[in-house]
C-alpha cells in the first residue's frame, strides 16, 4: 500500500546533495558513522569492495532506471538476509517503511530488495536510522552523497515527508516504530 507520493512541484527538493559528495568509497568510510545505510545498488556495490558491508542496503537492480551490470549485480548478490517489498517510482509504501524498521533492528546485515524503486528510501531511513548512524546514496554522476543522523537531518528528513501527498502520521508512526 503506498502511503506517499512525491508531488511533481517537489521534484526538484530532492536534486540537490543532502550532504558531501564522495567519489571514493574509503574516504566515505573514514567519516561515516555506525551503523550504514545504503540507497542504491552503485552505493552498495562500491562500500561492499571497500570492504564494508551496510548494516542495511536498499536495492532494486538498477541504477538510472537501467539493470545494472553483471560485475555490480555480482557483488550485489550475497548471503545476507533479503527483505523483499514493492515500491512504486515517487512513492514511499508501508512495506518499504516497515522493512526499513525491520532492518535497522537487525543484528546482521539485511538487503531490502525493491520491486519498483528505491529513490525515496533515504528520507525515512535518516528518520528511522538512530542518531550517529550514516546515510550513502547516490548522487548521479557525481558521486555519493553521505549524511550523518542527527537531529537536524532528522528533522530535516520529517519536513520533507511532510511536504510528500498522503498519509504523513502513518508514515512517521511506522518509522517511529508505533505503526
Amino acid at each position: 500500500m503506498t502511503l506517499l507520493t512525491l508531488p511533481d512541484d517537489l521534484r526538484g527538493a530532492f536534486k540537490e546533495p543532502m550532504g558531501p559528495v564522495y567519489t571514493d568509497a574509503e574516504r566515505l568510510l573514514a567519516d561515516a558513522g555506525d551503523p550504514i545505510v545504503a540507497v542504491g545498488d552503485v552505493v552498495t556495490y562500491h562500500l561492499r569492495v571497500a570492504g564494508r558491508d551496510p548494516d542495511v542496503a536498499v536495492i532494486d537492480g538498477k541504477t538510472k532506471r537501467e539493470a545494472v551490470g553483471e560485475e555490480i549485480a555480482a557483488v550485489l548478490d550475497g548471503e545476507n538476509r533479503r527483505i523483499e517489498v514493492d515500491n512504486e517510482p515517487a512513492t514511499l509504501s508501508t512495506a518499504m517503511l516497515g522493512a526499513l524498521v525491520e532492518a535497522l533492528a537487525s543484528d546482521d546485515p539485511v538487503v531490502i530488495h525493491v520491486t519498483g524503486e528505491e529513490d525515496l528510501a533515504t528520507v525515512p531511513a535518516l528518520v528511522a536510522a538512530p542518531e550517529g548512524a550514516s546515510v550513502v546514496y547516490g548522487q548521479p554522476d557525481e558521486g555519493m552523497v553521505l549524511v550523518d543522523v542527527t537531529a537536524e537531518s532528522r528533522r530535516e528528513a520529517r519536513d520533507l515527508l511532510g511536504r510528500l501527498d498522503g498519509d504523513t502520521a502513518a508514515a512517521l508512526s511506522a518509522l517511529d516504530g508505533d505503526g
